[in-house]
């Protein structure tokens, strides 16, 4: 599935969802009495704080591909250097190479996006999600 419709897939039913949570809350707040009322306050609090969260995704989402195009127009990515199993996964051993190149470009230049986001997807192909989310927020903020 491509990755826009799997986001509008994942998003469309979190919109509904948060629309059904947000009326159960202001269910419990009309009830007046304090013990609902204070439940129906959290209960509304949720779907502003899912939804905060969502956007923040979607933000980060669009800005990586955002540096992946820069980056790409500019020659200096390689979408798929990594040799690849059957199974279409990325061999381990080849990408811990590739990742000990790329953590030697982040300390020879600690400012540069492009250094931070090509580590980003070493990490990634390292299986170290984690990290590689880390690193690809350093990215964008060091793009500006």
């Amino acid at each position: 599935m491509a990755p826009r419709r799997l986001v509008v897939f994942l998003v469309v039913p979190l919109l509904g969802y948060v629309t059904l949570v947000g009326w159960r809350g202001v269910v419990l707040v009309r009830d007046g009495r304090g013990p609902f009322v204070a439940l129906g306050i959290g209960v509304l609090l949720l779907p502003v704080v899912g939804l905060w969260v969502v956007w923040q995704e979607l933000r980060c989402g669009g800005k990586a591909q955002q540096l992946a195009r820069e980056l790409a127009s500019e020659g200096g990515f390689a979408a798929d250097e990594l040799p690849r199993r059957p199974s279409g996964r990325v061999d381990l051993a080849a990408a811990d190479a590739i990742f000990a190149q790329r953590r030697a470009e982040v300390e020879q230049a600690p400012n540069d996006w492009r250094a931070w986001y090509r580590l980003a997807m070493a990490y990634g192909d390292a299986r170290d999600i984690r990290q590689g989310r880390q690193a690809l927020r350093r990215a964008i903020h060091l793009h500006g």
